[in-house]
């Protein structure tokens, strides 16, 4: 997956236990769990949102994209085209 979560970095760079930041922001400590590993297909933006607030980050501090090679390879062939 291109998209990867950084959430535990930035949790560690604050000094902030997950089941802090759970209460905090009003999500269970297992969503959190699943948010933190990347295991999960979706983000509300309010939940982002929340999460940049309490943490006083960024979107980007949180998520990185990384595109797959294979994406890469794909849109190249189209731009010569």
């Amino acid at each position: 997956m291109p998209i990867i979560v950084r959430l535990d970095v930035v949790m560690a760079r604050r000094k902030v236990r997950s089941n802090v930041l759970a209460r905090a922001i009003g999500i269970s400590e297992t969503n959190l769990s699943l948010l933190k590993s990347g295991k999960v297909r979706g983000l509300r933006l309010a939940t982002l949102d929340a999460l940049c607030r309490y943490l006083d980050c960024a979107p980007a501090d949180i998520l990185e994209y990384v595109p797959d090679e294979g994406v890469d390879r794909k849109m190249s062939a189209r731009s010569v085209a």
